[in-house]
């Protein structure tokens, strides 16, 4: 049962929407009105899409972090003069 009571003001357009969306759906405004701050608080703590997006990517390049597969195991140590002949052998310098 309500017994609380809220009011506040809106703009004509967000009014008409509101009501619009209420005949639309067949229930009361007070109904749409529930309806529309249950599913906002819900909301409230779900992350952002970005932030789904940030979290799925981190999640799929953690399986390459510190992983790097050959037989070189000095590579980190040459890795300067390979590319410096690869550079030559490429590019004939």
């Amino acid at each position: 049962m309500k017994t609380e009571v809220y009011s506040w003001r809106v703009s004509s357009d967000l009014k008409m929407s509101l009501e619009r969306e209420a005949r639309r759906r067949e229930i009361s405004i007070s109904a749409a009105l529930d309806l529309a701050a249950r599913e906002w608080l819900e909301k409230g703590d779900a992350p952002s899409s970005e932030e789904e997006e940030q979290r799925r990517l981190q999640h799929a390049a953690l399986k390459y972090i510190g992983v790097l597969a050959g037989d070189d195991l000095h590579r980190s140590e040459t890795v300067s003069e390979s590319v410096k002949q690869r550079v030559r052998r490429r590019y004939g310098h």
